[in-house]
């Protein structure tokens, strides 16, 4: 029974005990649901609860708290994200896809662990957006994607959106600093209703849940992630302090972290060797069917945490964790016809027209055939029985033909002599494998261009589904990027363009005023996006979202890269001959340099906010380490050169500021010497790091 609400004759410290309970009552109510499954209350009462502290809060602004239920969603959109360096790695995890292999992985732990005594905690892998989680005395403080493992983007504002996730832990008896590793993904059922508006409003649709868990999260008004019910399971740990006392599995750890309120998988298992595992291996194949979540598989982990740092890890993955992946659903189907497909590059995809199948929960009717290599060395032929794979559970491709089921009247499939599109000209990429269109005004090209440049990941402007960009170029509003800018001069014929038909009355489904400005709020909030952002969008053959980041951060400005040698290009850490040459050629062709200068006279940004600057006696330097050290393993050494602002490497190179030896360094001592890189010992390491 919930207290009486308060009113004008409540004293201050009644108000703010009522503000308190409320807090409490609401982050126990999430416990509930989220963590435990049990919910006590239906939700138009939780809603009621949550309203009546919303007006309280209202009205008594100087009592609002950061961790109130209430500071979930910001109420502006952030300007971009920094960059973090996660305190401890998060590394990948090796897979295996036979009880052969798991049998493989035991072997290697039982060797490495010698005779200790251990089991395994074996859960789902959800398939979801790696991030880490940092609490501080209890409190929400930072939240970060994976990144490249050791360095994430810090998305803190939209992980409070997450209602799964708790902004102070529940109970007591947490450590200092909590740091918890896990996954965010999108519920099918969610996922699907989502999917369904955006279809119905004429917009492209999301590929997956995992691709539009991580969209949503690339999101920079928190509201819009609030909006989209992501959900979050926790399934490791970074840094603790101090660790527990006595805790000593993981099992129990997961336990604590549940009593903290961390949502935890409620689906882990103990096995107690590896026969267990491998049975639960194929219980587990037909139950996960059922869950409102994807997942391709199992991850198994040693539970005896002491055992971790025992068997240790290599470059880019723990010994004492290993992914069981079950083999993709294939399905037979025949080729009714094939399309020849022109993308934003010119490439032109063979795509086989299939008569429909079931697969993974969904009807098939089109797969790739990827590139004509492909259709040659599997032999495919129009009329032929092919089994079709989901790649990664997400795209349908065709990877077999059974030539026994061959009809007579099949036909071979022939690379064309034209573009299908445009008639132009065509070609195979040199030593490639790709056949493209080489009319750089070829429509088709375009139109996939600039569906790729409004997409999520680039410039992310809402409401340029296909359907929409396709009617924009077809009634010819938009011949460049440049002029989708200008469309708010042409708002009335925008209300009245048609972007499909009704099936029902064959009568022309219109834009209409809502979805209209709601494109036009979108074109000009896209006009903010960081100089990465529009790099990525522009379409420059090898330059995708990292490498866009690359040189974004190294420039600055699109100015001085635009102005930046091939020889310049290639100084930036991460960018080779290739890629180097591709940016150089499209900034000094005339199509990139009007693109460009057309880009910039409309008012969109071009230029990249700072990084945080690394700060610490190692700022901005590369190390490396060989050789056995006296006074920390590997990974201390490692993580000192990360406090210290530094940048730990596996190998040598003509980047490398340091090489820290310790006794029999290895090649890597030979080759620094080569390249004239600076070689330290243990000691004087040290003194770097004390600065």
């Amino acid at each position: 029974m919930s207290k009486r609400k308060p009113d004008d004759r409540d004293t201050p410290a009644e108000i703010r005990r009522r503000i308190e309970w409320l807090r409490d009552e609401i982050r126990r109510h999430d416990y509930l649901y989220y963590v435990l499954a049990k919910p006590e209350i239906s939700d138009a009462e939780y809603d009621r609860l949550f309203r009546e502290l919303q007006e309280l809060e209202r009205a008594h602004a100087e009592l609002v708290t950061p961790d109130s239920p209430t500071q979930r969603v910001g109420e502006r959109p952030v300007e971009g994200f920094a960059h973090v360096r996660h305190s401890l790695p998060m590394l990948s995890i090796d897979n295996a896809y036979s009880a052969d292999e798991l049998r493989e992985f035991d072997q290697r732990v039982r060797k490495g662990v010698e005779d200790a005594p251990y089991d395994y905690v074996v859960d789902p892998k959800i398939d979801g957006v790696a991030i880490s989680l940092r609490y501080e005395d209890g409190r929400l403080t930072q939240g970060a994607t994976r990144g490249d493992g050791e360095t994430g983007d810090d998305i803190t504002q939209n992980l409070r959106a997450v209602r799964s996730i708790p902004l102070r832990l529940h109970g007591q008896g947490w450590p200092r600093v909590l740091e918890i590793r896990g996954e965010v993904f999108w519920p099918l059922s969610r996922f699907a209703a989502f999917n369904q508006r955006m279809l119905a409003a004429g917009e492209e649709p999301f590929a997956n849940p995992r691709n539009g868990a991580a969209g949503t999260l690339k999101q920079l008004d928190s509201r819009v992630v609030a909006e989209r019910g992501l959900a979050f399971q926790s399934h490791g740990h970074g840094r603790i302090e101090p660790f527990p006392a006595g805790v000593k599995l993981l099992a129990e750890l997961f336990d604590r972290l549940g009593a903290w309120g961390v949502p935890c998988s409620p689906h882990r298992r103990v096995c107690g060797d590896v026969d267990a595992v491998i049975e639960f291996v194929h219980e587990w194949d037909e139950r996960r069917r059922r869950l409102d979540f994807a997942t391709d598989g199992l991850v198994v982990k040693v539970n005896q945490i002491a055992l971790h740092d025992v068997l240790g890890a290599t470059s880019r993955a723990p010994r004492w964790c290993i992914a069981f992946k079950y083999a993709a659903e294939r399905a037979w189907s025949r080729v009714r016809s094939v399309d020849f497909q022109v993308g934003k590059q010119g490439t032109i995809t063979p795509v086989a027209n299939l008569e429909p199948v079931q697969l993974s929960g969904t009807t098939v009717r089109r797969a790739s055939l990827h590139n004509f290599d492909q259709v040659r060395r599997l032999d495919v032929h129009v009329g032929d029985l092919v089994a079709v794979e989901k790649a990664g559970e997400i795209i349908p491709q065709v990877i077999a033909v059974d030539v026994t089921k061959r009809p007579r009247e099949a036909k071979p499939i022939r690379p064309p002599t034209r573009c299908p599109v445009c008639r132009g000209e065509v070609a195979k990429d040199a030593g490639g494998v790709y056949l493209r269109c080489l009319n750089p005004d070829c429509p088709a090209q375009f139109v996939e261009r600039l569906r790729y440049f409004c997409w999520r990941d680039q410039m992310d402007i809402e409401g340029a589904g296909g359907a929409v960009v396709d009617a924009l170029v077809e009634k010819g509003f938009v011949k460049s990027y440049a002029d989708l800018y200008k469309l708010h001069r042409r708002r009335e014929e925008l209300v009245n363009l048609p972007v499909g038909v009704n099936e029902a009355t064959g009568s022309p489904i219109r834009l209409g005023e809502k979805r209209a400005d709601k494109l036009l709020a979108g074109i000009e909030a896209s006009k903010k996006q960081p100089l990465a952002r529009v790099l990525a969008a522009l379409g420059i053959r090898h330059v995708g979202t990292h490498i866009a980041e690359l040189l974004a951060h190294h420039f600055g400005m699109m100015e001085a890269l635009a102005e930046a040698s091939e020889e310049g290009l290639q100084k930036v850490e991460g960018i080779g001959p290739e890629v180097a040459a591709s940016v150089h050629a499209w900034f000094a062709s005339p199509a990139g340099r009007r693109t460009i200068a057309e880009l910039q006279e409309v008012g969109v940004n071009l230029t990249q906010p700072r990084r945080r600057a690394a700060t610490g006696p190692l700022a901005g330097k590369t190390l490396v380490i060989t050789g056995t050290l006296q006074n920390y393993s590997r990974a201390e050494a490692e993580e000192a050169i990360r406090r210290g602002g530094g940048r730990p490497t596996d190998s040598v190179s003509g980047k490398t500021d340091y090489l820290v030896i310790g006794e029999n360094p290895g090649s890597k001592l030979d080759k620094a010497r080569k390249l004239g890189v600076t070689v330290i010992d243990e000691a004087e390491f040290q003194r770097l790091l004390k600065g």
